[in-house]
């Protein structure tokens, strides 16, 4: 079948993870990304690792075609606008400002594609009080409010991926994709604006909510009470969770199974609403339980009892789980040299996918992209000896 996004054809100006993630998600749906990076240095994320493909590159970048463009020099500038000219979609995450002083801002490339969806992904925002300051994950984490749900105040050390650089990226995806749609109605492109505040805000749908309508600042401790989701260390020094969710059905089928019958009954845990309100008491009188056993004990009772649970793995133990290996969530990647690496799936199971493509190599498809929009030899070589490309 054909890919869902066969034909689309995607220009990339961004790196490190906020934009190269968007464009990464719409070549596993079969779109054509071409990566525009600086003549000799790249994508930051290049020079984590050997061979110019580090661990972190190959996360955000497979799948794509790399052209080598210096947007600070009017050439590159030139033909940046050329290969926009063809395409259907453009994405950005320079700092605001940036764009329009190079030229390439939406005003100026809608110019000469009314049909191009333009993308600007930035920290803060387009404007207002800190659009101009710089901006990674743990700002983003730190000024929506994300990082205070998943740290202790008195320990507010970023843990843990780059959560607000994947939302952003993804919601940006999420805009393109909508984008995308509404021209297929009205003939015309458009300018779809994300910042990393914005989306992480978004994702905090029920934090926020429930901030609004209670007045309770949450914390780490605020969704664990209200899930009742407990973490535990068995015998085996092996991490386990319990999700309970607000069913009685669980709660009661969890004492059956840990041999604790009586606590059912007790006046603190008897109803979903004492239990929140004595989370802690409520922990504290499971945890020496579950630490009679060992993990493998345990989520074989739970299982056979249908409670939620599961072990608390490791990335190694991940891909290594009946599940995971069932799905497929580890598959190999081609890296263009007969050889394969490592990743992990898309997210969604859908007619038409295409195979996952190779990363790669800083300008490894310049001068046939340039070349196919007009640029003979002797012009890329031009470009070639002033350091365009």
């Amino acid at each position: 079948m054909t890919s869902p996004l066969a034909g689309i054809r995607v220009i990339e100006a961004a790196r490190f993870i906020t934009g190269p993630y968007a464009t990464m998600l719409l070549a596993d749906l079969g779109a054509t990304v071409i990566k525009i990076e600086a003549p000799g240095q790249g994508d930051p994320f290049r020079s984590w690792g050997g061979e110019g493909v580090s661990p972190r590159f190959l996360a955000y970048n497979r799948g794509k075609q790399s052209v080598t463009l210096d947007l600070g020099h009017p050439l590159g500038r030139d033909a940046l606008r050329r290969l926009v000219q063809t395409a259907d979609v453009f994405v950005e995450n320079f700092r605001p400002g940036v764009t329009a002083r190079l030229g390439i801002d939406y005003p100026a490339l809608a110019a000469e594609n009314p049909r191009l969806i333009y993308c600007s992904i930035s920290g803060f925002g387009a404007d207002g009080p800190l659009a101009h300051r710089p901006a990674y994950d743990a700002v983003g984490q730190a000024v929506s409010g994300l990082m205070s749900l998943l740290v202790e105040p008195n320990r507010p050390h970023p843990i843990g991926p780059a959560l607000s650089d994947g939302l952003t990226g993804l919601f940006a995806a999420y805009g393109i994709l909508a984008a995308l749609q509404a021209r297929e109605r009205t003939g015309h492109g458009q300018h779809i604006q994300t910042s990393m505040l914005q989306a992480t805000v978004a994702f905090l749908t029920e934090p926020a909510v429930h901030y609004f309508q209670t007045g309770e600042v949450p914390d780490a401790w605020t969704r664990p009470r209200m899930s009742q989701s407990f973490g535990f260390v068995a015998a085996d020094n092996r991490a386990l969770v319990v999700h309970l969710s607000t069913l009685d059905k669980f709660w009661r089928a969890l004492v059956y199974a840990i041999g604790r019958p009586e606590l059912a009954d007790d006046p603190r845990f008897a109803e979903y609403g004492d239990r929140v309100a004595n989370y802690a008491a409520l922990h504290a009188e499971l945890s020496p339980v579950f630490r009679s056993r060992p993990r493998a004990d345990w989520l074989a009772r739970l299982a056979a009892a249908d409670i939620p649970c599961a072990p608390v793995y490791t990335l190694d133990e991940v891909f290594t789980d009946p599940q995971a290996r069932h799905l497929g969530l580890e598959v190999p990647l081609p890296d263009g040299r007969g050889e394969h690496q490592r990743t992990v799936a898309p997210a969604v199971a859908l007619a038409g996918l295409p195979p996952l493509g190779p990363v790669p190599a800083l300008g490894e498809h310049t001068y046939d992209v340039l070349h196919a929009i007009g640029y003979d030899t002797d012009q890329l070589e031009g470009l070639r000896s002033a350091g365009v490309i």
